[in-house]
């Protein structure tokens, strides 16, 4: 990944970032530098929070990524999966119904979400819900769509 810009944000734009986690994830993140890194090859921005890429931009709205939700475990938005989908999720496979264990019911169609494995507690991926969280558990389909996933080019990067 090919960095094409890099700053540190305003006091208002971190406000904004620690806003919309607090209250769509119920995260308290407390860092002390924010920094925002726009790449050449990809449609997103990072945030790096103390050096490490703890926030991504999806679709102009803060959240945060796969190791933002192991340094800062969110309580809300969260579906969990079995041990069966962890190598899938991993991989970057949506989210398939039978893999699903519990899920948020407050999530909505269309909601960004993380999505945690049930042995150990670690979130694997992030995603975006086609359906809502009470109608995630079932026996067939395609529940959340995979955005970003342990492995990938955003994984991988470190500020």
């Amino acid at each position: 990944m090919e960095v094409k810009s890099r700053h540190h944000l305003r006091a208002d734009a971190i406000d904004e970032i620690e806003t919309a986690l607090a209250d769509h994830l119920g995260v308290d993140l407390d860092g002390d530098a924010y920094e925002t890194v726009a790449f050449e090859d990809a449609d997103y921005e990072v945030v790096l929070v103390d050096g490490e890429p703890a926030v991504m931009y999806v679709d102009d709205e803060p959240f945060l990524t796969v190791q933002g939700a192991n340094a800062h475990p969110p309580e809300r938005r969260i579906v969990t999966v079995d041990a069966g989908a962890i190598s899938f999720v991993s991989d970057g496979a949506d989210v398939m119904r039978p893999g699903i264990v519990e899920a948020d019911p407050d999530i909505e169609a269309g909601d960004l979400v993380v999505i945690n494995e049930e042995s150990h507690g670690k979130f694997l991926a992030i995603g975006r819900a086609r359906t809502a969280g009470d109608d995630m558990l079932g026996d067939a389909g395609k529940v959340v769509d995979s955005i970003h996933h342990v492995g990938d080019e955003l994984y991988e990067f470190s500020g």
